[in-house]
């Protein structure tokens, strides 16, 4: 009886429901298949590749997402729509008044870049690629629910007054995209450019508010 006992401890564990020092595992996968995805492109990753970075066998990989599609897939549900959709809520919790909807614009990118680093790397490959991967989710998802939503806001604010009569509400939308993302995606050229590690994400932010509320100043600002 013993024999067999010992013999039973000794067979290896089968295929199955991981054990609960697991359970944290499909997450970490998760996470190293978006270091990956920013740093070398959704096409060019391979399950092997987020199972070497990740420091497990690639068979893991499989048993967790089944193949490259649904991992994808799992990414652009678990990681890519609640980003957009926090972002979202923050707009709508900003009112209807156009520099407060603006500036929650501003704030709520720079909180998914620092919880998010990997978002601008992400997004210039991914998305301003003409081959990106993500281009039809960021048209079909992320769009309606942030850029148009700002556009459609900051256009009402135009009928009611409060938004100058020589701006198109499409275009603010864009210049907003310019002055938050790009700063953030190109941030390791223009600080070589300028000598700029004085200038941290705090002062960045700060900056491009400013701008946005007053813009140049100076005596002939009107």
């Amino acid at each position: 009886m013993n024999a067999k006992v010992r013999r039973k401890k000794a067979e290896p564990r089968r295929p199955g429901r991981p054990r609960a020092d697991e359970a944290n595992q499909r997450e970490r996968l998760l996470d190293a298949a978006v270091v990956c995805f920013a740093g070398d492109g959704i096409a060019a990753t391979s399950l092997r590749t987020i199972a070497l970075k990740a420091g497990v066998t690639p068979a893991l990989v499989h048993y967790y997402f089944g193949s490259k599609e649904q991992l994808v897939e799992a990414f652009i549900a678990e990681r890519m729509t609640p980003v957009a959709a926090a972002l979202r809520e923050g707009l709508l919790a900003a009112g209807a008044d156009p520099r407060a909807l603006m500036a929650a614009f501003v704030r709520g990118m720079h909180d998914l870049v620092a919880r998010y680093p990997w978002w601008p790397a992400l997004w210039v490959r991914e998305v301003l690629n003409e081959k990106g991967a993500l281009r039809d989710v960021l048209l079909k998802q992320i769009a309606p629910q942030v850029a148009q939503l700002v556009a459609g806001a900051l256009a009402d604010a135009q009928k009611r007054g409060e938004l100058a009569p020589d701006l198109d509400p499409r275009l603010t939308m864009v210049s907003l995209m310019g002055l938050t993302m790009m700063p953030l995606a190109a941030e390791h050229i223009w600080r070589r450019v300028f000598a700029a590690d004085d200038i941290d994400r705090d002062v960045l932010l700060r900056h491009t508010l400013a701008l946005l509320d007053h813009g140049l100043g100076g005596r002939h600002a009107r």
